[in-house]
Formats: C-alpha cells, structure tokens, sequence
C-alpha cells in the first residue's frame, strides 16, 4: 500500500511508518528466523491503518451494554480488551496502540522460532520471549525531558506479554492521548499490549482529584475535534499540588489498579505523578524496581 515506509535501522531493527502508525520492531535469535520474522511484520502490515479506518466509525463509539459487531482482526483485539470497561465511559480506541502490536507480533512469532521479540507503538509494547528469556525496560514519566525513572524485568514465566503507559497530554507535557485523569504516566504489564493499553487508560484517569482549582479541564473536541473522547472534559493543565493531595491521587490509581489485578485484567502498574510514584505488584518485588 502507497504511504507505508519500510526499514532496517542500523542498530538492526525494524522500523515500520503509516499515518499515524509508527512502530519500532526488536528480534533475537538466528538471522535466517529474523529475517522471516521481519517480513512477516511488514507483509501484516500493509492492511493494518486501511482495515482499521474503514472500521474507525464503530471504533470511535462508547461501548455500551449492546457488543458491536466489528471484522478487522485489529478491531476485534481493541473490542476485547475494552469490553470489560463498559460500564464507564471508554471506547475500543483506548486500546489501538496495544492492539497494533499484538497484531504485528502474532505475525512474527507465527513465521519465525525467535528467543525474544517485541514491537513498539507509541510506548505500548507487545513482547515474545521463550523459555528462559528475560527483557528490561525503562519507565519514563515525562516526554518533554524523558528520564529513566526505574526499570521492568519482564521473565517468559510471568503471565506478562504486554507493556503500555497512559497520562495527560495537557499543554507542555509531550502528547499521550488524552487523559480524565491527572497522573504523568500510569505504565501497566498485562497479558498483551492491547489489555495493557485499556487498562493503563483506566487506571490513569483514576488519578484524579475531584473539583480541584488547579486542575483544568476542557472538552476534548475543543482540543481535537475527532477526538473519540467528544465532549468528555479531559485534563489540560495541573498547578500546584500539595505532597498530601499528589498522595491523595495516586491513592485513588492504586485502589483501582489492584482492583484490575484481582480480576485478572492487569499483572503490575507502575503510577507516577509529580515525581511521586505508587507500584502496584503482581510479581516479585525486584521485578519492579524504583
């Protein structure tokens, strides 16, 4: 498809362009299964953004009690991993990132053996890893002076195969999507990309404090007028807190994070907000470290 840009970065990934899609593409083990799992990710991925936009009315929409009937392979992933969500305010866009990744993985791991793996969208990241294998990653909170803030060891015997991080995107902060919420990044491991995705929107807009005068607040479709958000008031800009109000918030995450992680909808979350930070832990504790 014309518009997609294709290549091999110096270090050895894969980098893959379209539209909006911008994925970054590791693989590990023997060149000839590299290369298969290289093409594989790029021949899935000529139809991804074209499946997706003729699909993007119903994917715009809030779920409600009604399930909608959705074709794209993407889709459905993005549909599954909001389902559980639909009691609030949330539609399947919430999970497009995580939803991507996975796609583009499942591709890989089905044409090639590969030790490790992982695609990138955006910061939500779907992973491989047989037996044995491990992978770090470094959380970042803050976009506009991105910092390691602590690291994720994810092992091939967790139940983890997904990686993704929410938060505002409120003036000066670096562009995530749009958050109800105030923290600065909520980074969650799940059993894929795309329920790590949901989630992580979940738990971001529970950081919250409710009716604060330092927490501004516009529609979202004055910011971006095809927002699927509409007129949902989303954060634009936070002032100051005190140390007991930023408690007081990532609080309100936690309880909703370890709530997920009782029902199976999250493994661990990492929540961040003006340099304070909650971790919620399904793993060991050095799986997880500050």
């Amino acid at each position: 498809m014309s518009g997609i840009q294709a290549a091999l970065l110096p270090d050895g990934r894969l980098h893959l362009q379209h539209g909006p899609i911008d994925l970054i593409i590791g693989a590990f083990g023997e060149a000839a299964e590299v290369a298969r799992a290289f093409a594989a990710a790029r021949a899935c991925f000529d139809d991804v953004l074209a499946t997706l936009v003729r699909e993007l009315p119903l994917l715009r929409t809030a779920l409600g009690a009604r399930r909608p009937l959705l074709a794209g392979p993407v889709a459905r992933r993005m549909l599954a991993s909001c389902w559980p969500y639909r009691a609030g305010f949330i539609t399947p866009m919430a999970a497009v990132a995580g939803a991507v990744a996975d796609h583009v993985l499942a591709a890989m791991t089905a044409a090639a053996t590969l030790e490790r793996a992982y695609v990138n969208d955006g910061g939500d990241i779907a992973f491989h890893l047989a037996e044995g294998a491990l992978l770090t990653c470094g959380v970042v909170a803050d976009l506009a002076a991105p910092a390691i803030l602590g690291t994720l060891r994810l092992a091939a015997d967790m139940p983890v195969r997904g990686l993704a991080t929410s938060g505002r995107a409120c003036k000066g902060n670096g562009g995530r999507s749009f958050s109800l919420g105030i923290a600065d990044a909520v980074t969650v491991l799940a059993a894929d990309a795309a329920a790590a995705d949901a989630a992580a929107t979940i738990v971001a807009n529970a950081v919250n404090l409710r009716d604060h005068p330092a927490i501004v607040r516009v529609p979202a479709r004055d910011i971006d007028p095809d927002s699927d958000l509409g007129s949902q008031p989303v954060t634009w800009d936070v002032g100051t807190l005190t140390t007991a109000e930023i408690a007081a918030a990532l609080a309100a995450g936690r309880a909703r994070a370890e709530k997920l992680r009782r029902a199976g909808l999250l493994f661990g979350a990492v929540l961040v907000l003006r340099g304070h930070a909650a971790v919620v832990v399904g793993a060991a504790p050095d799986q997880i470290a500050a």
